[in-house]
């Protein structure tokens, strides 16, 4: 299962507590305090980790704690740190505070970490207290509680390009021609419910990763379909394939009015999107009727500014054409 939001509470550790105690041994007259100081308490760190895909792991468990400190005790012995709690993710998850909203940190290179509940400080002991004029301190302090709070993790995925467009335009079919990615490909509406990712090899060290983002409709950016939860994996590309169905088209789905409907809802979700590099792969070029509805609204299309490539992602046609202009964006 693909997970990539999830809300947790994290608590550090309190702090173990102060010792009061004196020297009391034969022979040594007024010893004098020798209470140690209390260990710090661990604290609940969120680290990024390469060899993770998902935060299904975080779904089922929603508290983590991490240890007390250990008190400490005479002979000016000092507590034991208590052990931190490591919680791994994804690359490409960011760390919000659930309660003001605050991003605590961005976590997208491997072993990238941050501390989201710090343990408490461990508490001095009476030894610490002792001074020319105050010989005997019966006292020490006591440790201090750990940081606790809730967050909430976002995986946004790291992946170079991503192919957007309408269900059923052909995107996963596509991921599936250009990468060793296997995503469930079926004629009916929102087939793809997660994103996908696939590698795509040009060879001689080419190469880039590409994420097939489930079909957006109009409305999506206020949650209508899928594209509320999964337009943010989008953010982090830096190019996108907005994938046309040219066979569709008609007085019900015009391509022009398909790739509106795209464009619209990503820059109504984030306008910076719009300015994000884009190729148009014009899909399913095999068929008659796409190969005739291309050369109708090749005009128009080309007017929009984009790159355009007329594709089959069944049987590859264009496909390598595709690759290379995308390529050639990415500078790979």
């Amino acid at each position: 299962m693909f997970v990539d939001r999830v809300r947790i509470y994290v608590a550090g550790g309190s702090g173990g507590s102060g010792c009061v105690s004196f020297r009391r041994e034969k022979y040594v007259p007024a010893g004098g305090p020798d209470g140690g100081d209390g260990g710090n308490g661990g604290s609940v760190i969120v680290t990024a980790s390469p060899r993770l895909h998902t935060l299904m792991d975080l779904r089922r468990r929603k508290h983590y704690q991490a240890q007390n400190g250990r008190p400490g005790s005479g002979k000016n012995r000092h507590g034991k740190k208590g052990d931190d709690v490591i919680i791994e993710v994804p690359l490409g998850t960011t760390v919000y505070d659930a309660s003001s909203g605050e991003m605590l940190a961005d976590l997208v290179s491997p072993g990238q970490a941050v501390v989201v509940a710090a343990g408490g400080k461990g508490g001095k002991g009476n030894a610490r207290f002792a001074t020319p004029t105050r010989r005997a301190p019966r006292y020490a302090q006591p440790g201090l509680e750990g940081e606790g709070r809730w967050i909430r993790l976002e995986l946004k995925l790291l992946a170079d390009v991503g192919l957007v467009g309408l269900p059923n335009a052909g995107k996963s079919t596509l991921l599936s021609r250009i990468s060793a990615a296997r995503p469930k490909i079926a004629d009916y509406p929102f087939t793809t419910t997660r994103p996908n990712l696939g590698v795509v090899d040009l060879g001689y060290g080419r190469s880039f990763v590409v994420a097939d983002i489930p079909g957006l409709i109009e409305g999506a950016h206020m949650g209508a379909g899928l594209g509320h939860e999964f337009l943010r994996h989008i953010e982090r590309t830096e190019v996108l394939v907005h994938v046309l169905d040219m066979a569709g088209a008609g007085k019900e789905h015009d391509p022009m009015k398909s790739f509106e409907t795209v464009s619209e809802e990503m820059k109504l979700y984030n306008p910076e999107l719009a300015t994000r590099p884009t190729i148009i792969a014009c899909n399913k070029i095999d068929l008659p009727e796409a190969e005739e509805n291309f050369e109708k609204y090749r005009d128009e299309l080309s007017a929009l500014g984009y790159e355009i490539y007329p594709i089959s992602a069944v049987t590859g046609e264009g496909v390598r054409e595709l690759l290379e202009a995308v390529a050639g964006v990415l500078n790979v």
